[in-house]
């Protein structure tokens, strides 16, 4: 079955930083593409951004290019998500997602505010 656990967010300023994290286990990382959804309160859940399975390619939501940037290290079975010059309407729960598995793991909140 596997398990995604995403740590990194909490409260920051507009224009401030954070970098996510998603740790796997239980399953075979370095063969499954991975994304990064974030959900905002009364809205649905979005893809932020995704990564394939050796990180050679990766693509992003229209509304975080050029400010979030997603990696991945296959020997720390660890997918990021670097996301600067935030904005209050990144705002949200984010969730990473094993694709092609149907793992989620269990979202860490980003908060935007002065």
């Amino acid at each position: 079955q596997g398990q995604l656990v995403e740590s990194g967010g909490g409260l920051v300023q507009p224009g401030g930083s954070l970098r996510l994290s998603c740790a796997a286990s239980g399953f075979t990382f370095s063969m499954y593409g991975m994304n990064w959804y974030r959900q905002a309160p009364g809205k649905e859940r979005e893809l932020v951004a995704g990564i394939t399975s050796a990180g050679g390619y990766t693509n992003y939501a229209d509304s975080v290019k050029g400010r979030f940037t997603i990696s991945r290290d296959n020997a720390k079975n660890t997918v990021y998500l670097q996301m600067n010059s935030l904005k209050p309407e990144d705002t949200a729960v984010y969730y990473c997602h094993a694709r092609s598995r149907g793992l989620w793991g269990q979202g860490t909140q980003v908060t935007v505010s002065s």
